[in-house]
């Protein structure tokens, strides 16, 4: 029993001991110089990345700067419209700086997954609420890269008619000949059918001449062809030679048409000027320009 007794206070003193040891390293650790290295290991690691962060800023702000200038030179080169050439200046600076952006966070040790998967679901919301905008949008885009009309073309769509004002990125702004401006969203001028009338260098005008019955077709053509003589604005050589057909046998009188070609800046005006001396001219000529009128027959019975 003196033995047993021995060999059990023996052990118990042994890990009486070991406690004692653990304790005692434990005591010599000095927790804030531990803290201390970490957080100065923390500042220099950190202050490094933001000295790389500011390089990368400069540098690609440089690059962004030279790059902008390039386009602007490049599209003014190839005579772009003005507004495509601001548009795609917005699109290519905004575009680079959020890339820049997206860099120089990834550089500062953030994660930028959170940040793209915040930028997608706001993307997708805002895309949801905001689909007619950028329809309109996608189709001010299409307008202006492949350019079905452009600024001062006369245009007809949506069932209004006017001279192309303003093309801006959701709407296009057109003024009637009365000076009324229209306002119309993009997205459909870009789906949707559109009349351009001044596309084409040259245009044909036609104008109807209606005659009374009993006229003499060459002699209308006559005084009709001294109208389009004496009018030099109106393009007379090959394909662009003037006709005057008849054309239709009324009711009241049969109609000739007039049909020359002129360039497009002067298509109103000799539309007009020549409407007033077909009317002139004819009357001096003695032909009679015939008025709707109905026969009546009386008849008598017994």
């Amino acid at each position: 029993m003196d033995n047993e007794q021995a060999i059990l206070m023996s052990e118990g003193t042994n890990s009486i001991g070991t406690g004692n040891d653990i304790v005692s390293e434990l005591s010599n650790l000095d927790f804030s110089k531990i803290a201390m290295n970490d957080v100065i290991s923390y500042i220099t690691q950190f202050g490094k990345n933001v000295l790389v962060a500011l390089v990368v800023y400069f540098v690609g702000r440089f690059i962004i700067k030279y790059t902008i200038k390039a386009l602007r030179a490049v599209t003014q080169k190839r005579q772009v419209e003005p507004s495509l050439t601001s548009f795609l200046n917005s699109l290519v600076s905004i575009s680079l700086n959020v890339i820049l952006a997206i860099i120089i966070i990834g550089i500062l040790g953030i994660d930028t997954s959170s940040f793209l998967a915040v930028f997608a679901s706001a993307g997708i919301a805002v895309g949801m609420a905001l689909s007619g905008t950028l329809q309109n949008f996608a189709g001010g885009v299409l307008i202006l890269i492949l350019k079905p009309y452009k600024v001062g073309d006369y245009i007809e769509a949506q069932g209004f008619a006017g001279t192309v004002r303003e093309i801006q990125i959701f709407n296009t702004v057109m003024a009637t000949l009365d000076n009324q401006i229209i306002i119309i969203p993009n997205g459909p001028l870009a789906t949707g059918s559109l009349k351009n009338s001044t596309t084409a260098p040259t245009r044909r005008v036609d104008i109807d001449v209606d005659v009374a019955y009993g006229a003499d077709p060459d002699e209308v053509r006559q005084v009709l062809m001294n109208i389009i003589e004496a009018d030099e604005r109106i393009m007379r050589s090959g394909v662009f030679a003037p006709f005057i057909p008849m054309t239709t046998m009324g009711t009241s009188g049969i109609t000739f048409q007039i049909r020359v070609w002129v360039k497009s800046p002067d298509y109103w005006g000799v539309k007009f000027d020549t409407t007033e001396k077909v009317y002139r001219e004819l009357g001096k000529a003695g032909i009679e320009i015939p008025y709707p009128q109905m026969d009546v027959h009386i008849k008598n019975e017994v």
